[in-house]
């Protein structure tokens, strides 16, 4: 097996485990009533929204947590690529200036 084909199993492995916390995280903000406790500061007829918005709250530092794993499995194995929010935070490189021949 070629290195680049087992980094990226490894990397394939080290993502399911994020998954794995992910969801792990979510179900343990499930059982510690966060959910309940944010659907009943609304109204009845919003109960949906207050999940929704439960969820979002509660799942936050999830995915930070999730986003910096993310980027240390791939300094760690040397997995390469452009980040989808690179695109709207980071300044474009500017070209290089090319000397006359």
């Amino acid at each position: 097996m070629s290195e680049s084909s087992h980094n990226k199993l490894l990397h394939h492995i080290a993502t399911a485990f994020g998954l794995l916390f992910l969801a792990g995280y979510y179900l343990v903000m499930d059982k510690s009533g966060f959910y309940d406790w944010v659907t009943a500061q609304l109204p009845a007829e919003y109960s949906g929204s207050g999940l929704m918005l439960g969820i979002m709250i509660a799942m936050t530092p999830g995915f930070f947590i999730w986003k910096h794993y993310n980027r240390w499995v791939e300094k760690k194995l040397g997995v390469t690529g452009t980040y989808y929010e690179d695109g709207f935070y980071k300044d474009p490189e500017k070209p290089k200036d090319k000397k006359p021949d």
